[in-house]
């Protein structure tokens, strides 16, 4: 178990809303199993919530991707229920598809497990950034707690973390 546990954009846009896909609903369980695991031996948890405003159709990624998704207020961008992520755990909004703000959410911790979605988009934004930030950490993914837009993208992702010491199980 590492010190923090980040969960990557487990938003109901992503599950079963505009972006969800069967690969993300399929890995719910198994992250509330995650979490529940690391709130019980007393780890830290960081939920990150991808955010778009209203105005997303005109920005650079809703020209690229236009599909209305994780609008702040609405139900698409809640985090699932299941996560609870409401008792002690920290949610960080992200307006794009890596946080920048690890160094400070880190508070000393040294090593990192990260699970959530899209595995070829968030998650391995935030994984290269983590190196980046922390290059001497240990940081794991799992790819049973992570989906890809599709299973042949979470598999490249997959790839190119382990080419950049990312340990993947």
């Amino acid at each position: 178990m590492k010190d923090i546990l980040i969960v990557v954009d487990m938003q109901n846009d992503f599950i079963d809303g505009s972006l969800g896909t069967p690969e993300a609903q399929a890995i719910v369980s198994r992250v509330a199993a995650r979490v529940e695991a690391y709130r019980q031996a007393g780890r830290r948890v960081i939920f990150t919530r991808d955010t778009h405003e209203s105005d997303y159709l005109a920005t650079f990624e809703g020209r690229h991707l236009p599909v209305p998704h994780c609008i702040r207020g609405t139900e698409g961008w809640q985090i699932a229920p299941v996560l609870r992520p409401g008792d002690g755990s920290c949610v960080v909004d992200k307006g794009t598809f890596g946080c920048l703000e690890w160094k400070e959410l880190a508070g000393g911790a040294r090593s990192f497990e990260i699970c959530g979605l899209c595995t070829d988009i968030c998650v391995i934004s935030n994984a290269l950034i983590l190196r980046a930030m922390f290059p001497g950490s240990e940081i794991t993914v799992d790819p049973a707690c992570c989906a890809g837009v599709t299973p042949a993208l979470h598999e490249a992702a997959l790839a190119v973390m382990r080419s950049c010491q990312i340990d993947v199980l």
